[in-house]
């Protein structure tokens, strides 16, 4: 979801940018490439393994009762351990601790046959007057992310290592050995049942759901609507070094914003690929902007508008009613302009939109009247069509765009440079944020764009809850 809100919101902006763009490149736009290096800082992991870990472990109903292994024996227990050690490097997890042990047993004798020969010897002691006997104690785990999104896990036991001896009973038995094997089956045990719980994780069912968040279309508003349209997602550099793990996240992706309503798409997530990137961010945003919703931002700044017209002796003058814009196969941008006052009737026009990279002005060049027009002329007194209203417009649809364009990179700027939830925080720079290319088409205005710039993010504390 950090890919999906950073992507949203670049592009939020970005389409906003995109509204008035009107140059005539009709070329189909390269796919968007967004790479983001992500570094977690692992130790909020060692706090929560730290605290779902219990400290200590003892025989059931320790010190009452006794754990009777056979007729011949018996014993209780406690064990406690030390914090948790935990490092990573590459893709390997070393989890060690110390073991803090106390036993006390008792034996008697026995026949083969179960039969009991004599009463349980006084308890026998170790741990406890000479001070709690310590084991060193350890796992090691590799972690590897399959292109199926299968996370397989190897865990391998390291050998107890005793830093104490254990000597129990009036003859100084030393048990330190059956103590390690008996700790080692324990271990074993434990190991099996991680490797049953974690050894192989099937994660596509999560990012399947992910990935259709970010198939889903969302509405941005007074914009229209925005869909990704992701094509394919890579990981590489999966690595861990110094408790941090860094990573590099990507999406291809074909976006675009349209005034129509998408409908609702759903894919199957693709294999993960690690396909080597440059990194950083190069987005191509494709925006199909409707003619209605174009004539209502012109309509803000013609409608209403009077132009006082003269001939002579006779002032006259007309009034905008109402500004109407298409568009034809030719690319030309076809505007329609109902009046009233002296006189009432509709006048057309029709015009190329470009660009003017030099200025980063939208401007509509070669403005004419259209056949229909040029015939109401000849038939009526053509002051009524003076230049004024072309020159108005002209300008209504001439639109600057230099002070958008570096208010925006400042608000990206702005937005990717900030925590955005607790504990996480990203840092990057927009370097690059212009029009690609436009076209006027009968069904709507075509408009691309192009961002491009770096971004990183650095996680350093998580909410986390095992529920399984």
């Amino acid at each position: 979801m950090l890919i999906q809100k950073t992507f949203f919101f670049v592009l939020i902006l970005f389409a906003e940018t995109a509204v008035f763009a009107q140059t005539n490149h009709p070329e189909a736009l390269p796919l968007s490439q967004i790479d983001i290096p992500i570094q977690i800082n692992l130790k909020p992991f060692y706090a929560l393994a730290e605290r779902n870990v219990d400290t200590v472990f003892t025989s059931p109903n320790y010190p009452e009762d006794w754990v009777q292994a056979d007729c011949a024996t018996r014993y209780k227990y406690r064990f406690r351990r030390s914090p948790l050690r935990m490092s990573v490097k590459g893709t390997t997890l070393d989890l060690s601790f110390t073991g803090f042990y106390q036993i006390s047993g008792s034996t008697r004798f026995c026949t083969g046959g179960g039969t009991v020969l004599s009463p349980w010897t006084p308890s026998c002691n170790c741990g406890f007057a000479e001070g709690e006997r310590k084991v060193a104690i350890g796992f090691t785990s590799t972690f590897n992310l399959q292109p199926n999104y299968v996370l397989q896990t190897k865990i391998v036991r390291k050998e107890p290592v005793a830093q104490d001896k254990c000597e129990v009973c009036f003859w100084g038995q030393d048990v330190t050995k059956d103590v390690l094997d008996g700790l080692k089956k324990e271990l074993d045990a434990s190991k099996k049942a991680m490797e049953d719980s974690f050894s192989v994780i099937n994660l596509k069912p999560y990012l399947q759901q992910a990935w259709n968040l970010l198939n889903d279309a969302y509405t941005i508003p007074g914009i229209g609507t925005f869909r990704l349209n992701p094509k394919n997602i890579r990981m590489q550099n999966l690595s861990a070094s110094n408790d941090l793990l860094n990573m590099s996240i990507g999406i291809t992706a074909s976006p675009v914003v349209s005034f129509i309503k998408a409908a609702p798409a759903s894919t199957p997530l693709p294999d993960l690929t690690a396909a080597n990137s440059p990194g950083g961010f190069s987005i191509f945003l494709e925006a199909a902007l409707q003619y209605d919703s174009l004539s209502r931002v012109v309509n803000g700044y013609m409608a209403g508008k009077r132009f006082d017209l003269s001939e002579g002796l006779f002032a006259r003058h007309i009034v905008v009613d109402n500004v109407t814009l298409a568009g034809n196969s030719e690319g030309n941008l076809l505007i329609k302009l109902d009046f009233s006052g002296s006189f009432n009737g509709s006048a057309f026009f029709n015009g190329r939109p470009t660009y003017n990279a030099a200025t980063q002005t939208i401007e509509v060049q070669n403005l004419d009247y259209d056949l229909q027009t040029k015939n109401l002329l000849l038939k009526t007194a053509k002051w009524l069509f003076n230049g004024k209203i072309e020159s108005e417009l002209k300008k209504a649809a001439s639109i600057p765009l230099g002070t958008y364009f570096a208010s925006a990179q400042k608000s990206l700027n702005g937005y990717l440079n900030r925590e955005w939830a607790k504990g996480i925080k990203g840092s990057g720079t927009v370097k690059d944020l212009h029009l690609v290319s436009a076209e006027a088409l009968p069904q709507h205005l075509l408009i691309k764009t192009a961002c491009a710039g770096d971004l990183r993010v650095q996680v350093s504390e998580i909410n986390l809850n095992f529920n399984r």
